[in-house]
C-alpha cells in the first residue's frame, strides 16, 4: 500500500515557534524572579474574581420574581416587568432629580477643588508647613461617615456651633435646624463631601506634579514666567492626562450618591431632597424585601454608568487624545 511521505515542517514554521517558546520561557523566568510580588497580584485578582465576578450571576433575579426562601433557579421568570414598574414609579422624577442634582454639583464644584488645592500646596516653600497642611487635610478621610455624621448633626442642630456663630455675627436672628430643612440638604452634602475628601483626592495630583521635570520650571523662569504662569503653562499641561482619566471616572460615577453619607444625614423631614437612587434601592430591596425589583433598578444604574464611561472616554480621546483605552 502506497503511503504519501510526511512533509517536514517548513523552516518558516520553525522560526515562528522559536520566538514564542523563547518569550514564554522569559516570561516564566521573570515570574520566578518576581514570585512574591506576582503572588500578591494574583491574590488580588482572585479576590476580585470571587467577590466581583462570581456574584454577577445574581443579576438574573432582576428578570425573575425572586423569593429569599427559595433558590434563584427556582424563581419564575417575569421578563422586564420590574424595569417597567420602576419607570412607571411616581417617585422616579424626584429620585432622578436628587441624584443628578447632587452628583453634578459635586462634579462641577468638587472635582476642580483638589486640583487647585494640589497646585497651591505645591507652591508652598516651607516643607514643615506644607506637611502640616497635608496632614490636616487628610484627616477627615480616615473618619467614617457615622462619626462625621454625628459631628455634623451636632454642629447643625438648633444649639450647634454653626447657629451660635451665625447669630453672634447677626447673620440670622433665630437658630435654624438645617437637617430638617430640605432646601439646605444639597449644600450640606456637597460641603461635607468636599471637606472630607479634598486632601485625600489631591494626593494623586501631587504625585503627578512631583514627576514634572524641574528643567521645565527653570526654562519658564528664564523666560520670565511668574508662579501663576508656571502653574498655568507648565504644571497643568504636564498633569493633563491624570486630570482627564480621573474626570472620565468621575463622569461614569455621576449616578453614585455616596450612600453612607446620605444614610447618615437624611431623615423623614428632608426626604424630598435626600431620596436618591442608592437609598431607593436600599429602601425597596433591604427594607421592603423586594430583591428582584431593587436588582433591576441597580442594573439600570450600572448600564447607564457604563454608557457614560464609554461616551466620556470617546469624547476625551477626540478632544485631547487621552483616554482609558
Amino acid at each position: 500500500m502506497d503511503m504519501e511521505p510526511r512533509q517536514a515542517p517548513s523552516v518558516s514554521a520553525k522560526n515562528a515557534k522559536a520566538p514564542r517558546a523563547s518569550a514564554a520561557l522569559q516570561l516564566g523566568k521573570k515570574f520566578l524572579r518576581q514570585k512574591h510580588i506576582q503572588t500578591m497580584a494574583l491574590l488580588g485578582v482572585a479576590w476580585m474574581f470571587i467577590f466581583n465576578y462570581i456574584p454577577m450571576y445574581g443579576i438574573i433575579i432582576a428578570f425573575k420574581e425572586y423569593d429569599i426562601i427559595g433558590s434563584i433557579s427556582e424563581a419564575p421568570w417575569v421578563g422586564l416587568e420590574h424595569f417597567r414598574e420602576f419607570l412607571d414609579d411616581d417617585s422616579l422624577g424626584n429620585v432622578i432629580r436628587n441624584t443628578l442634582g447632587m452628583s453634578l454639583l459635586k462634579l462641577i464644584i468638587g472635582f476642580p477643588l483638589p486640583i487647585l488645592f494640589a497646585l497651591f500646596l505645591n507652591e508652598l516653600r516651607s516643607i514643615k508647613f506644607k506637611r502640616t497642611v497635608q496632614t490636616i487635610s487628610y484627616l477627615p478621610h480616615f473618619l467614617s461617615w457615622v462619626v462625621l455624621g454625628g459631628i455634623l448633626a451636632t454642629w447643625l442642630s438648633d444649639i450647634g456651633i454653626i447657629n451660635n456663630i451665625l447669630m453672634a455675627l447677626n447673620i440670622i436672628e433665630e437658630p435654624i435646624s438645617y437637617l430638617a430643612e430640605p432646601k439646605y440638604f444639597w449644600s450640606i452634602i456637597i460641603a461635607s463631601d468636599i471637606w472630607k475628601e479634598l486632601g485625600w483626592s489631591a494626593i494623586i495630583y501631587l504625585a503627578a506634579i512631583s514627576s514634572v521635570s524641574p528643567e521645565m520650571y527653570e526654562a519658564a523662569t528664564i523666560d520670565g514666567a511668574g508662579r501663576f504662569q508656571k502653574m498655568w503653562y507648565v504644571t497643568l499641561p504636564s498633569i493633563k492626562s491624570t486630570i482627564t482619566i480621573l474626570f472620565i471616572l468621575a463622569v461614569s460615577g455621576v449616578l453614585n450618591s455616596n450612600f453612607d453619607q446620605i444614610l447618615v444625614l437624611r431623615n423623614s423631614l428632608n426626604d424630598s431632597a435626600s431620596n436618591v437612587i442608592d437609598y431607593y434601592v436600599y429602601q425597596t430591596g433591604i427594607l421592603s424585601g423586594r430583591y428582584s425589583y431593587s436588582t433591576a433598578v441597580g442594573l439600570i444604574k450600572s448600564v447607564i454608568a457604563l454608557i457614560l464611561l464609554l461616551l466620556a472616554n470617546k469624547v476625551s480621546k477626540k478632544i485631547n487624545g487621552t483616554s482609558l483605552y
